[in-house]
């Protein structure tokens, strides 16, 4: 287990596994569908105030961030014992989320396999290889940048033993606030129920106070931000 506090380095230990489809979170009662329309506007409200404190970040402040999470990555990927001929999955970011091209480059320069997500025919959960930023292009208007070899079946991701996810928001409990596709929540039910499921975000994103959570909402077990990374008590 990590400790519960915020941990970096040689002082962590390893994450237990996450909650998997079949055992999950306790809270996750169904609600009624009044209440899912209530919720998800709740999550609409926090979305877009997050968006728009994301908006105000200069690129001085994006860029600094952007190494800063490279470098928590590598220390969290050493501490795991990831190396060459292992898979990380992760994501290209967009916009102002916290940047993740500087990390995508170091864990493929270390020898990792790198998955990013590729959106295929109505939105198929897909993933591609990450070579480098050259090889990355916008294949769709409004997607963020994929990679242009071949799309690798939603259960790609089952390969990984590190699963880097983009967040707004994650509280103590794992509960991931994101952009409001479900995206995410659905290709990890591919994941190996043993990798370690980490939600990336920026500091004050962090430690939230509880998020509204429907029953489809998958949580994590760790949270990255561009100081630190530590495993969630509830998880």
């Amino acid at each position: 287990m990590w400790d519960s506090g915020r941990v970096t380095g040689n002082d962590a230990h390893l994450p237990a596994p996450r909650p998997t489809p079949d055992h999950p979170h306790p809270d996750a009662a169904a609600p009624s569908l009044i209440a899912i329309e209530q919720l998800e506007d709740a999550k609409d409200d926090l979305r877009a105030a997050i968006k728009d404190r994301r908006s105000q970040l200069d690129r001085k402040a994006l860029d600094s961030s952007a190494r800063d999470i490279t470098q928590q990555v590598l220390a969290l990927t050493a501490t795991l014992g990831l190396g060459a001929g292992d898979t990380v999955a992760a994501y290209v970011s967009r916009h102002a989320e916290p940047g993740t091209l500087p990390t995508l480059e170091a864990l493929h320069a270390a020898g990792l396999e790198v998955l990013v997500p590729v959106l295929g025919p109505a939105l198929d959960r897909c993933w591609g290889v990450f070579t480098g930023q050259d090889d990355l292009a916008q294949l769709a208007p409004g997607r963020p940048l994929e990679p242009r070899g071949t799309c690798e079946e939603a259960t790609a991701v089952g390969r990984a033993r590190l699963v880097l996810c983009p967040a707004l928001a994650i509280d103590d409990a794992g509960v991931r606030l994101g952009l409001g596709g479900g995206w995410y929540d659905r290709a990890l039910l591919h994941a190996d129920p043993a990798a370690h499921v980490v939600g990336v975000v920026y500091d004050e994103e962090a430690n939230h106070p509880p998020l509204p959570r429907a029953p489809h909402d998958v949580p994590v077990h760790g949270v990255l931000t561009p100081t630190s990374w530590w495993q969630l008590p509830a998880a």
